[in-house]
Parts: structure tokens; C-alpha cells; sequence
């Protein structure tokens, strides 16, 4: 197939371009060559800016489009309008914060969706995010009506995840010692190797899927107690996990998802329990978690200094992830004088 992707190099976008190329797919890149540019020397790069420069996407042809880059209405609903006639099938990257309501778990892809009171808007922020995701969405829909594939991933994990959430707990716990752990041991948690993501989202385009699809994982149910114990026992190091309850963490101001990543609050814990079984019966496979551990502490390991700076992602949130080592043990410190 002759592929477009829009974005395609940080994270889950060179993932989904190595996963086509590993399939033998012609893939053609579009982006500003900002980020990683010199990723993928032998594949096409057209350069240009969603935000008023899509000249080269003129005059071209390709059988789909995957978008990993959008999160502004207008821009999308741009892009996709240029490329109406001359591709067949969109895929767009959304994200589960479209949900208006994960109070609650089982979340799937029928559920309402969030809105703004200005659909104008578009400062893309932590509290606009998801609805912004939302819209773009159905920009996408009204283009190509019955040729859109939306996938809504949770949290995607591994190698080169420029978030550090889950880079964040396989090195606490490589670092051995204390450490501190959210609310109670069966608290469910989802994620998914962002290389499993690409690959089903590549199948997918080739079968040319349409509609709303969650994407996480595992396939069985984990809890944050069995997530820390595999990363304990694929480490091989000797930790000591303290659970603290959530009322004690909030009561110190401890930030959920940020601070402490795998931990949200409680009025949003449906977003790590998300009902992912329509992906899963159009194959959504997931290699084991210990495997993804060990290679993201590779990479985490190896990558450049320079990599690992905080940075803003296009949500708006910071990159950097985790609890100091400082305020870690004072929060320790506090709990153990208190019991």
C-alpha cells in the first residue's frame, strides 16, 4: 500500500512507521522536520505545516492516510479535506480523554463523548484536551464519511515515550530502595507497548477498519500491585513497596497521573479500567509486559542526555514525570511518623 503519514516521528508515529515498513508498505512522511529528522533515511519526506502550508500534499495519491498529529479542529478538518479525493481510507490517532464520564470502569466506545462551551476554541490544554480530540474526530468523520478508522489509545508505553510515565516506575524501581505507591495493591491499571499499538493499527489500515476502536491493555486484567511486582521481579531488585492511601497523597497536594503516573484520581479511575474487547476481536495482541520493561530501561538507559529534558506535550502537560527523590522520601518520611 502507499501510506501518508502525518507526523511519524516521535513515539507512537515512528512506531506506526516501522511497523509499515517491517510490512513492506510504500510510506510517504508529512511534517514540519522539527523532530527527529533524520529518522527514516530511505522513506519519502514532504515538508510542510498543517497550520497553512499543505502545498505538498497537492497532486498526490495514496491509498491511506494515518494522522498522528492532530489536536486542533480546524487543522484537521484542513487536512483531511485536502486529501478527500485522493485517499481512500483516514486513520485518526484520538486518545480515550474524549470520554465524558470514566467515573466509572468499562468505558467503551459507545459512551458520550466530551464537549466545549466554545467548539472554537483552540488552546489545547489538560482541561480542553479530550474534547478537542473529540471534535477532531468528527472532522475527520465529515470528510470521509465510512472511510475513518479512530483509534483511542489509553497510556502507550516503551522505548522512545517522551511522557516518562512509565519510564518513571521501571527506574524507581531499578533504583531499588523504598518506594512509595499509590492507594491499595488492586487498583486496576492499563497500558499498552506502543510497538503493539502501530502493528494493530497497520492491520487495521490494510483491512481498511472503520469506526471507534479503545486501545490498551493487557488482555487480562492487571492490577498496579501486579505491575510493580513484574517490574520487581523482570528487575531483579530488591524494593520495598509502601502503599499510602489516596487521602493522605491528595491531603499533601501529591499530583495523580503527573507526580505519581498509573494514579488517577478516583471520580476518573475508568480511565485506566477501559473496555477494550472490540479491539480485540479485530486482533489487538500485546507482547508481554516484562519484555516492555526491560527494553524501555534499555532505551531509558542509552538514550542521549539531551532526550530526557522536560518538554511540553501537545496536551499541554509536562514531560516530566514522576516523583523528586526529595519529596518522595519527606512524603515517606511523614507517613511512617504518623502510623
Amino acid at each position: 500500500m502507499k501510506l501518508l503519514v502525518l507526523g511519524g516521528t516521535l513515539f507512537l508515529g515512528r512506531h506506526i512507521v516501522q511497523a509499515a515498513l517491517d510490512r513492506r508498505h510504500d510510506v510517504t512522511l508529512f511534517n514540519r522536520g522539527h523532530t527527529c529528522p533524520a529518522l527514516f533515511p530511505d522513506t519519502e519526506k514532504l515538508c510542510g505545516d498543517r497550520d497553512g502550508d499543505l502545498r505538498a500534499l497537492r497532486g498526490r495519491t495514496w491509498d491511506a492516510v494515518i494522522d498522528t498529529c492532530g489536536y486542533v479542529p480546524r487543522l484537521v478538518h484542513a487536512s483531511a479535506a485536502v486529501l478527500q479525493d485522493v485517499v481512500g481510507h483516514y486513520t485518526f490517532i484520538s486518545s480515550i480523554s474524549v470520554y465524558a464520564d470514566v467515573r466509572h470502569p468499562g468505558v467503551t466506545e459507545a459512551a458520550p463523548v466530551r464537549t466545549l462551551a466554545d467548539p472554537t476554541t483552540e488552546e489545547v490544554g489538560p482541561q480542553t484536551y479530550g474534547a478537542l480530540k473529540a471534535l477532531c474526530e468528527q472532522a475527520v468523520e465529515a470528510v470521509f464519511p465510512g472511510r475513518a478508522l479512530l483509534v483511542r489509545p489509553g497510556l502507550l508505553v516503551g522505548p522512545y515515550d517522551p511522557t516518562g510515565r512509565f519510564t518513571y516506575w521501571i527506574q524507581r524501581v531499578a533504583a531499588g530502595g523504598e518506594v512509595l505507591a499509590p492507594g491499595v495493591p488492586e487498583r486496576q491499571v492499563q497500558c499498552i507497548d506502543a510497538r503493539d499499538a502501530a502493528t494493530w493499527i497497520v492491520q487495521r489500515v490494510e483491512a481498511g477498519t472503520t469506526g471507534a476502536f479503545n486501545m490498551t491493555g493487557p488482555d487480562t486484567r492487571l492490577s498496579m500491585g501486579a505491575f510493580l511486582e513484574v517490574c520487581r521481579q523482570t528487575l531483579n531488585r530488591a524494593v520495598c513497596f509502601t502503599w499510602i492511601p489516596e487521602a493522605f497523597l491528595l491531603e499533601h497536594q501529591v499530583r495523580p497521573w503527573t507526580e505519581l503516573p498509573l494514579w488517577v484520581p478516583p471520580q476518573a479511575s475508568g480511565l485506566l479500567a477501559i473496555d477494550i474487547s472490540k479491539a480485540q476481536r479485530a486482533g489487538l495482541a500485546f507482547r508481554p509486559l516484562a519484555e516492555t520493561m526491560r527494553e524501555t530501561l534499555q532505551w531509558a538507559t542509552q538514550r542521549e542526555p539531551e532526550s530526557s529534558a522536560p518538554t511540553r506535550l501537545a496536551s499541554g502537560e509536562s514531560t516530566q514525570a514522576g516523583l523528586a527523590p526529595g519529596r518522595e522520601t519527606a512524603l515517606l518520611q511523614h507517613w511512617h511518623r504518623q502510623q
